[in-house]
């Protein structure tokens, strides 16, 4: 039991017993307990899941072998080392089943499994299998810089987000005219690890915003078979709920429409008054707006206009999304008496004419609602998602990150010292197994073919220097071979 809960307790006796669970106002305990702390930064925001911390790392690659073909009846067999398998690779799965990131709540590492070595006989090592992460649609992921990585708003959409080690060869594949029997491998690459920070987005077709107490969990509650808590008090809805209609109850066979019920904003819900942020990014990714006007409401024009102040002020593109404008409650003959004049009130303030009169509660005018509504999702394109980077853009980004991989830098730390970074010669050098003198004069080949001995003469390297890369030291030789140094030497 984590500090600040107690275990839950059954009232009473019996068939009527019931379950509860008690939630101290302090971890400390004691004082009076409080169902839900209602402090901005409390636990009201830890409700909604829609954001989430992971740490991502891809499998290591398996090491190659050295081995050489050992026969009765045949000598000189040659090399036989098998490569090592690749890591697993970590993936990020939209799943169109989940709605929020509580699952990361208890977990947040995830591995892809590593490769295994090659062995003997030129058997090649077993790749590891790679971590597929279920999240819900409309989940943005970003690095720990805050730089956008995906955006994944479609079911089975995947997004590698941590890539696995390449499998270290092994000296079969080091065989060639000019060494026909090499006696050095390769280890495997290390996989690559990050933090991420997921934001969930919602994806729905319809969103319900309004001021608090406006009647939107009782719609939802009406037009589909979410749950959500329904009482005589604003702020009863504390987190976004996603409900599904069947639009067979409308005459519509095969048709559903999503919706999203938004918990009630206030005014200064844009700089984050009474959690406004936390709901209005669930607006960003819904493709039309049902905007409920509470008619029993002192001032509806006042609510309506105030709304729409905060979604301009949020993002001026969610102006930009369709509305339509229900004013609810029609079934109090008090509202049902000043209908005209809240009507005309209305349309003197809106740029369009989608306005209609219901009562969620006893379902008036509800079916003839939802029939517009299925004909202007129809009307609208099918992508409009306010997708934030598409597949293409991400594979781009990826060819030009691997054109970059080949840039390295040479720094003079010290006299007769030099550091060299850089992501692919790093790379090289980790997997340098150095137990094999050949495996050094490969490495030295390769620093050669691509410019670092070079760039280190022009910094002013010469034999005996000490080099650093990725954490190994070694001498500096000008010569491309290193047998042929050391024997100068």
């Amino acid at each position: 039991v984590r500090e600040g809960f107690r275990r839950f307790s059954r009232s009473g006796e019996g068939d009527g017993a019931r379950c509860r669970l008690e939630v101290d106002g302090s971890a400390g305990g004691g004082g009076e307990t409080d169902a839900v702390k209602t402090s901005a930064s409390g636990n009201v925001e830890w409700k909604f899941f829609d954001r989430a911390r992971l740490y991502v790392k891809g499998g290591d690659g398996g090491d190659g072998c050295v081995a050489f073909r050992r026969e009765k009846g045949i000598s000189k067999g040659g090399p036989a080392g098998g490569n090592g398998g690749n890591g697993g690779t970590v993936y990020l799965v939209a799943d169109k089943g989940k709605n929020t990131l509580a699952r990361f709540r208890g977990r947040v590492h995830f591995r892809g499994a590593p490769g295994k070595n090659g062995q003997g006989k030129g058997r090649h090592g077993v790749a590891g299998s790679s971590e597929e992460v279920t999240v819900p649609l409309g989940t943005v992921v970003r690095n720990e810089k805050g730089e956008l990585i995906g955006d994944l708003c479609f079911d089975g959409q995947r997004l590698a987000v941590a890539s696995g080690g390449r499998g270290g060869r092994g000296n079969e594949a080091f065989k060639s005219d000019r060494d026909v029997a090499p006696r050095f491998s390769e280890k495997g690459e290390t996989g690559e690890e990050h933090w991420l920070n997921l934001e969930l987005k919602l994806v729905a077709d319809v969103g319900i915003i309004g001021v608090p107490n406006a009647g939107k969990s009782t719609l939802l509650r009406k037009l589909s078979n979410a749950k959500p808590d329904v009482a005589d008090y604003p702020f009863t809805t504390v987190i976004p709920t996603l409900g599904i209609c069947d639009l067979k109850w409308f005459d519509l066979e095969g048709r559903s429409l999503v919706f999203a019920d938004i918990p009630g904003l206030l005014e200064g819900a844009h700089d984050g008054k009474g959690l406004g942020v936390a709901f209005l990014r669930h607006i960003e990714r819904c493709r039309i707006l049902i905007h409920l006007v509470s008619g029993a409401s002192e001032d509806p024009i006042g609510d309506y206009e105030a709304i729409n102040q905060e979604l301009e002020l949020f993002n001026v593109g969610l102006m930009d999304k369709p509305q339509v404008v229900l004013i609810n409650k029609v079934d109090i003959p008090e509202v049902k008496e000043k209908i005209g004049e809240i009507e005309a009130g209305l349309r003197s303030k809106m740029s369009h004419k989608r306005l209609a009169a219901i009562s969620a509660a006893s379902g008036e005018g509800v079916p003839t609602v939802i029939k517009r509504l299925v004909k202007l999702v129809d009307s609208m394109p099918q992508d409009e998602l306010n997708v934030l980077i598409t597949d293409e853009e991400i594979r781009e980004r990826e060819e030009r990150r691997r054109a970059e991989e080949k840039d390295f830098t040479v720094t003079l730390e010290e006299p007769s010292r030099f550091r060299v970074n850089g992501v692919m010669v790093e790379r090289v050098v980790k997997m340098t197994n150095w137990d094999y003198i050949e495996g050094l004069d490969r490495l030295q080949r390769v620093l050669e073919a691509s410019g670092v001995n070079k760039a280190l003469k022009n910094a002013g390297a010469v034999d005996g220097d000490v080099v650093t890369i990725a954490g190994y030291e070694f001498n500096f030789y000008g010569n491309e071979n290193v047998f042929t140094a050391m024997a100068i030497q």
